[in-house]
């Protein structure tokens, strides 16, 4: 088997480097999609909480206006 000479282990290295380089551009890619995930799950759920909150005000509502009017059976 023929001998490693300097040129021979650069190129190989250089090779390594710029595999190295690549790889740290995508995970610095997937970060900024990640972190662009999280924003967008943070607000959806800030937008299933607004809903709730809706709803939640709506069913109060709803509430009175049945006693009110007495369609609601009394509680026990």
């Amino acid at each position: 088997m023929g001998e490693a000479t300097n040129d021979l282990i650069f190129e190989v290295l250089k090779a390594i480097q710029h595999d190295v380089a690549q790889v740290r551009l995508d995970v610095r890619e997937l970060k900024a999609e990640l972190q662009a995930m999280r924003g967008h799950m943070l607000a959806t759920h800030q937008d299933v909480a607004n809903v709730y909150l809706a709803l939640d005000r709506q069913d109060g509502r709803l509430n009175r206006i049945e006693r009110r009017l007495e369609l609601a059976e009394p509680a026990l």
